[in-house]
């Protein structure tokens, strides 16, 4: 299995020892927990911006009907080839 060596601070090498030690766990699986919560974390953000994004195109109209006012000005020259 591929592995990475991470620099940290004394200080957060002993923080991390500190956590470790009250959760009954080695540091090596603490920092392994950890990424793979924030490598889960961010593919639900990714997941949910997607979403997010399908949902807006497909009710763009409805938002610009709804918040006028929200709208960016028309572009000059849009639609024709520069």
């Amino acid at each position: 299995m591929p592995a990475l060596n991470v620099e940290f601070s004394d200080r957060e090498l002993e923080d991390l020892r500190q956590i470790a030690k009250e959760r009954g766990t080695s540091m090596k699986a603490l920092v392994r927990e950890a990424a793979a919560a924030d490598i889960a974390r961010h593919r639900a953000l990714q997941e949910g911006a997607e979403a997010f994004r399908r949902f807006f195109s497909a009710h763009a109209d409805e938002f610009a009907a709804a918040f006028p006012d929200d709208e960016p000005p028309p572009v000059r020259g849009e639609g024709r080839a520069a």
